[in-house]
């Protein structure tokens, strides 16, 4: 089947992408092993973007992509015949055609599409860690208001429930470095985990004020975004195409990369096993990816590799946009079996040298110069290698890209409105909800149960759960550990882990059998997000 006789060039499951001395064909049933579209500044990576979107709808397959100039937008109107097109159509044996796509947007701030948000919890305390560009101490006191937060049943929705579980856990650690009931050993560890907490706690909260200021207020809180609205088909079977608008979410480099890191984290925690289905059930387009990997931390790095490595066979293909190759790690790289390489310029040694490992990634055609052809792409061409038959990378081409269908350029804000208006998820995100939480349920046991506190048992385990009592409250019945013991169990097991180590063993011997066999334990939560699941 010729790209003539189908009009677009699309044939049964595959999506026509260019054309060179032969067609560029994109497999539909290979595209969940992932792909990558780089090149610079000017090349046409957004319109590749496009194209591989638009392709992807046709064929009935939900898109989520993030719109980093606006130039995206595009995508919701019908395309214009203007001459280049045409010509461009013309070389390749199209007819242009031009169409639109459904489309729904998405934005932080609510300003040009539906708000998206997160609970606090959902995010969780490795992701929180990563948006704030806390410390290894600090991550391990945020960690501790977490766990308290799950052992007392403290839903955590918004940023002033996690500022109210710090305010909580701090007088804890406070009272246990106050303690003098313990030998020089446990009393230095105890002193040192009070003294840190109290220093972190502070800076924590001016780091969540700080990404307050940033507009990342806006993204914590109710209703949570629901990813099965991004998984969706319009009346005529072809999939939504999903844009988030990040012109202004730009800002903030660090809460851009990690939101869109959670999203493709819950999409891995919540999508059942599909194996290689005929076509993906999402693609999901990275655009900047390298700020996703830019001073990323070991732990981190480890699980945006596994998250890559498995999602695939949740039926998701994931497409790294950047402008250097060299900008996503050779472990992520790897999986990446479907390439868009535009031009690159060499002008610096660094730039030489994406060039060369640009070269080296694809697969040698004999008829190509890979490594000077990349520095003589003109605007629109590029070299590609997708995957074929058993999901082998074919010889490298060298192709120009096919106009897209849809506008190039953005839309109007009249039109946007009129999308959005029209949107299938129009009023179920766009009023916020403030519901019971941490916050108001600690102020109500603080201000109604303070003076019911539980008497404190004998030494360091009842003096925590005495003022973890005052706080939070209990009713556990006779015979059984109140609810201040268990909360001060959790807190002294997490914070050994984190901060004292073999210390805190010793002081869990001291103060109770059962938390010397806790130490030890992992106080990360999940893969990616939180264990609370509301």
């Amino acid at each position: 089947m010729t790209a003539r006789e189908t009009g677009n060039g699309d044939t049964d499951g595959q999506i026509f992408i260019g054309k060179g001395e032969q067609p560029a064909w994109l497999t539909l049933g290979l595209a969940n092993r992932h792909g990558l579209v780089t090149g610079a500044t000017g090349t046409g990576k957004t319109v590749t973007l496009q194209v591989m979107a638009e392709g992807f709808a046709r064929a009935g397959v939900p898109v989520f992509a993030a719109d980093i100039k606006g130039d995206l937008s595009g995508i919701a109107e019908a395309g214009e015949a203007k001459d280049f097109i045409l010509k461009r159509a013309k070389d390749m044996g199209l007819t242009f055609q031009p169409d639109q796509f459904s489309t729904v947007f998405w934005d932080v701030f609510g300003e040009q599409g539906h708000p998206v948000r997160a609970t606090v919890s959902e995010m969780g305390p490795l992701l929180l860690s990563r948006m704030l560009d806390l410390n290894d101490v600090q991550e391990g006191v945020l960690n501790v208001a977490f766990r308290v937060a799950d052992d007392m049943g403290l839903p955590l929705m918004d940023m002033k429930d996690l500022r109210a579980m710090l305010d909580a856990i701090a007088p804890i650690a406070a009272k246990v470095a106050e303690n003098g009931d313990v030998n020089a050993d446990i009393r230095q560890a105890a002193q040192a985990l009070g003294n840190v907490t109290k220093q972190t706690v502070g800076t924590i909260q001016r780091q969540l004020l700080v990404l307050e200021n940033q507009g990342g207020e806006s993204f914590f809180g109710e209703p949570a975004l629901q990813l099965k609205d991004f998984i969706r088909t319009d009346n005529q079977g072809r999939g939504l195409v999903n844009i988030l608008v990040a012109d202004k979410l730009m800002s903030n480099p660090r809460l851009y990369a990690t939101f869109l890191l959670w999203m493709l984290s819950e999409l891995f925690e919540e999508l059942p096993e599909v194996g290689d289905p005929d076509k993906p059930k999402l693609v999901f387009f990275f655009d900047e990816a390298h700020l996703l990997f830019n001073d990323a931390p070991k732990a981190l790095m480890d699980k945006i590799e596994q998250v890559v490595r498995l999602i695939r066979s949740k039926g998701v293909g994931v497409y790294f946009v950047t402008q250097n190759p060299i900008d996503v790690p050779d472990r992520v790289l790897a999986q990446l079996g479907n390439r868009v390489q535009h031009a690159l310029r060499a002008f610096t040694p660094r730039d030489q040298k994406a060039v060369a490992a640009a070269a080296d990634t694809f697969r040698p055609n004999p008829k190509l110069d890979t490594a000077k052809a990349i520095t003589e792409l003109g605007k629109g061409e590029a070299l590609v290698s997708f995957l074929e038959g058993n999901g082998t990378p074919a010889m490298v081409e060298r192709v120009m890209i096919r106009p897209p269908s849809a506008r190039i350029g953005p839309i109007t804000p009249e039109e946007r409105k009129a999308i959005i208006a029209a949107s299938p998820v129009k009023g179920k995100y766009d009023t916020a909800i403030d519901s019971e939480s941490a916050y108001e349920k600690l102020r109500a046991r603080i201000e109604g149960k303070a003076t019911d506190a539980a008497p404190a048992e004998g030494g360091l385990l009842g003096q925590i759960g005495s003022i973890v009592s005052t706080v939070f409250g209990t009713n556990t019945p006779r015979g059984k550990l109140t609810t201040g013991q268990t909360v001060a169990r959790s807190v002294a097991r997490t914070v050994a882990t984190t901060v004292v180590g073999g210390l805190a063993a010793e002081l869990g011997k001291k103060v109770g059998g059962s938390l010397g066999s806790s130490v030890g334990r992992s106080i990360v939560r999940g893969t990616l997000g939180g264990m609370l699941r509301k």
